[in-house]
């Protein structure tokens, strides 16, 4: 009895003390916010990187600037997400590991935030995305790569995909140095006013 009553006292205090939390990272947008739910527990690299550039400001007047719909994705699997971070594209950050959905249990399923890479270990929360629908062919072992190592989920929308989809529909139309991107490039980006923890 007096066991039990000391493991659920240490579990309330470390609840309370934000232990045992998931942190929530609201992104304030031109059109309105998005918050996301962050799996510091599941993907730390992936996470604290995020985190880091949340809680240094460094999203703060950048925006998203690619947007992927099933006519602009060029290998016809109806990819549809967003992509923003910093709008130079420079990481201000060494890139991380790269921490596959194998290693996480996460997957690419609709309102998943993931780490952009071109090979495994140089992503980077620089520039992060937030997928639409079902993205599970850019998992560990998915179809999207040939390399089979898929990205990085470390997060969730829990709230606001009204506004990721709405950015997703934006007007594209700015070229791009990327063939694989070409269609993909938001005219304008879409400002991220604020990015704070809950």
């Amino acid at each position: 009895m007096i066991r039990s009553l000391f493991v659920v006292m240490t579990a309330f205090v470390l609840w309370s003390c934000g232990v045992a939390k998931t942190p929530h990272v609201i992104l304030k947008t031109e059109l309105g916010n998005i918050e996301i739910a962050v799996y510091t527990d599941r993907a730390p690299l992936s996470s604290e990187n995020f985190l880091y550039y949340v809680d240094n400001g460094l999203y703060d007047g950048e925006g998203f600037y690619r947007t992927v719909r099933p006519e602009t994705d060029p290998l016809n699997m109806g990819m549809e997400l967003i992509q923003g971070g910093l709008l130079s594209m420079e990481t201000v950050t060494s890139p991380i590991d790269h921490e596959t959905t194998q290693m996480t249990g996460l997957s690419h399923l609709d309102g998943a935030v993931s780490i952009a890479r071109d090979e495994p270990g140089t992503g980077s929360a620089a520039y992060f995305f937030i997928s639409i629908g079902d993205n599970s062919f850019l998992d560990y072992g998915g179809e999207r790569n040939p390399d089979g190592q898929g990205y990085a989920v470390f997060g969730q929308v829990v709230k606001g995909m009204d506004v990721v989809r709405a950015i997703q529909a934006q007007q594209t139309g700015k070229s791009s140095k990327e063939a694989a991107t070409q269609g993909q490039m938001l005219s304008q980006p879409l400002k991220i006013i604020k990015a704070k923890r809950r």
